[in-house]
């Protein structure tokens, strides 16, 4: 309880003071917590004096993030005629999640084919009009078939072949990670227009926990380091990480930012604020 007391009590401060920190790069290497101490009043100082099972002296607060986040696109303006997700549903990589109509690029590829054929024919006659036989055109040399290929219309009609046929795949449309559907836009019957977002898909199992330091607290923050942080939801918790990414760049109001990568828990969500304290804390 002594723990939840000053996380509360270390929320309640960066709630009130965070902009305020942001705005004075100029501060002393205290902690957050020790730069606020004048700002309170007599009790609340006398109530973090008799924490004294959580040594600590830095907190800061933090948002927990997805490493990977997707927005799901068409490639190709046709209509849903299979919707097979819902929103908050988990989904796998691959796994299929919308149907297209297929119907107007099958057709395009039996035309396709068709004139495919048409060029082909058109390639044979030519390499026959040169005294090549049917059946042994592979006894003209290469640059006689290709400038046959090429006066044919073949190589184009081939070409525009295979590109339909992958556009077919167009109509399949799978997860690109594992992850939970945050966003939902798509509906069944409607056209999925090119470059419009039909959902979104998070990975929850892959996060990491956001947040910055004044450039004079740099020195105690290096790629390894072990903090603590507990989501504002649960007080209780602990949850522990390690840094990860340290930012090469110091912003205009003296701060930088850090990453942290956290073992996925049912408690931690993408978006959740959380209290950051430098170390390992007990309950």
């Amino acid at each position: 309880m002594k723990t939840k007391t000053l996380f509360t009590i270390a929320f309640t401060l960066l709630t009130a003071c965070h902009s305020g920190q942001k705005n004075e790069p100029a501060a002393s290497n205290d902690s957050v917590v020790a730069t606020q101490q004048p700002t309170q009043q007599p009790g609340d100082t006398a109530k973090l004096a008799k924490e004294e099972a959580v040594p600590v002296d830095f907190f800061s607060k933090g948002t927990i993030e997805s490493i990977s986040e997707v927005a799901v696109s068409s490639r190709i303006n046709e209509q849903i005629v299979m919707l097979g997700v819902e929103m908050g549903q988990r989904v796998q990589k691959g796994q299929v999640l919308a149907r297209l109509d297929r119907t107007a690029t099958e057709d395009r590829i039996l035309k396709g084919r068709a004139e495919l054929e048409h060029a082909e024919y058109q390639y044979q006659n030519i390499l026959m009009g040169q005294g090549y036989k049917r059946g042994a055109f592979d006894q003209a040399p290469e640059n006689i078939r290709e400038m046959a290929r090429v006066n044919s219309g073949y190589n184009t009609a081939k070409a525009a072949l295979r590109q339909l046929e992958h556009q077919l795949t167009y109509c399949t449309i799978q997860a690109p990670i594992s992850g939970v559907v945050t966003q939902l836009n798509a509906s069944l019957y409607t056209a999925a227009v090119p470059g419009e977002t039909l959902f979104r898909i998070v990975d929850t199992e892959h996060l990491k926990v956001c947040f910055d330091i004044l450039e004079n607290e740099l020195q105690r923050f290096e790629k390894g380091t072990e903090i603590t942080l507990a989501p504002i939801s649960f007080l209780d918790d602990r949850h522990y990480a390690r840094i990860t990414a340290v930012s090469p760049v110091v912003e205009k109001n003296g701060v930088i930012h850090l990453e942290a990568t956290l073992t996925p828990h049912p408690h931690l969500k993408p978006g959740m604020s959380a209290i950051i304290a430098l170390g390992h804390i007990a309950n």
